[in-house]
């Protein structure tokens, strides 16, 4: 067994000690779809994310050793999160927030960066052991959890962790889609795995493109990021366009309907990390009402680890208050109406719209003292709203 063999093997093991659920192995080459990505970003698909289009991240996804000089191998690595299918009466109230159920426990960078960063010096390590051309110093590695510049769901496909569905997910054949993907780029030579050449495909399967709420896929494989809920409720920092908000029902985090219609979550694997879970049915999908009282210290508190805290407390109760628009019950007229004082313009507008859509005696009294005093013009937009 040569030294590259072995070590490959051994990387192999060491992953799956680490808890990884997936391991592929593959050349630091470029991207199989790099053309696509640019025809993408030509549509302006990408939305506000910006960043996707700089010419510096571009140029990291058209060619590895930009990110690491002497890159010669990507691993890629799979963490499954599956943990429960909510009950219908749970995910299917409209008085109830939904979070994508990645998001349910702790957040993933917090399981998955320290793992790949011990699997990274253990490579170091192991390699300057039982390799003569190499040595400690002479290794050099860099990982990342979706905060590279890099194509990681392709990569991934050509590693063999799954093919790519028409939702644009990498969707594993006896697993599904419910999976984080990682990377660990390095300078040292490996054993390579060869792309599967008969892993299944959606066949003539759409379920995932008619059911999305929004109508975010123009066509199979292709994404449009600025109907996308995910993106919306996400990605999007400033307003909501108030065409889209009827469409993101309860949805306030994220969104899984084009994941959870999906043939393949059949063979979903319940994740061997224990953090992702919930708590309580009332972390997956908490009451609205809770979610619209929240202030900044106890947003803090209660998101402290979780994905949730990157959109802060602004971007999260914005969701909400669309989501409270969207139930319509008059018991979310009184906090909404406290948020129309709040000092962040992006909740008192978004609150403003939620009351319009709820309605009624005290939603109006609401709108129309606001009104006297309101000074932002976006806000001001949005408490005058259709009926005024």
């Amino acid at each position: 067994m040569t030294d590259v063999t072995g070590l490959t093997k051994a990387l192999r093991a060491k992953a799956a000690e680490l808890g990884f659920s997936m391991v592929g192995i593959i050349p630091a080459r470029p991207a199989r779809r790099l053309n696509a990505y640019r025809a993408w970003l030509a549509a302006e698909m990408h939305g506000t994310m910006g960043y996707l289009a700089r010419p510096d991240r571009i140029a990291r996804r058209q060619d590895l050793n930009v990110i690491l000089p002497g890159v010669k191998s990507l691993v890629c690595v799979g963490l499954d999160y599956f943990t429960l299918r909510l009950p219908d009466h749970i995910a299917h109230d409209p008085g109830r927030g939904r979070i994508s159920n990645y998001a349910w426990g702790v957040d993933y960078h917090e399981v998955m960066t320290p793992r790949l960063h011990e699997l990274a010096a253990w490579l170091q390590t192991e390699a300057d052991t039982t390799s003569a051309e190499t040595s400690k110093t002479a290794v050099a590695t860099t990982v990342y959890v979706d905060t590279g510049a890099i194509l990681e769901r392709d990569h991934a496909e050509s590693a063999g962790l799954g093919f790519t569905g028409k939702n644009t997910m990498l969707i594993g054949p006896r697993r599904g889609s419910f999976f984080f993907l990682g990377e660990l780029l390095t300078t040292l030579p490996l054993a390579y795995d060869e792309m599967k050449p008969s892993l299944p495909t959606c066949g003539r399967c759409r379920r995932c493109l008619d059911d999305c709420p929004t109508n975010a896929f123009p066509q199979p494989y292709v994404l449009d990021a600025r109907r996308c809920i995910s993106y919306l409720t996400i990605e999007l920092k400033g307003w909501i366009p108030p065409e889209l908000r009827p469409l993101l029902g309860n949805w306030i985090y994220g969104c899984d309907v084009c994941q959870d219609v999906c043939p393949f979550n059949r063979f979903a694997q319940p994740t061997t990390a224990a953090g992702f879970a919930p708590t309580s049915f009332d972390v997956a999908a908490p009451p609205l009402l809770d979610l619209l009282r929240l202030n900044e210290t106890a947003f803090n508190s209660r998101f402290a680890h979780s994905p949730i805290k990157r959109i802060k407390r602004r971007g999260l109760l914005r969701n909400v208050c669309v989501a409270a628009g969207n139930w319509g019950s008059q018991t979310a007229v009184v906090p909404l109406a406290r948020l129309l004082h709040d000092p962040e313009p992006l909740i008192r507008g978004h609150a403003a719209w939620a009351l319009h859509q709820i309605g009624g005696p005290q939603a109006r009294t609401a709108l129309a003292q606001a009104r006297q005093t309101e000074t932002d013009r976006a806000v001001r937009s949005e408490i005058e709203g259709p009926v005024w």
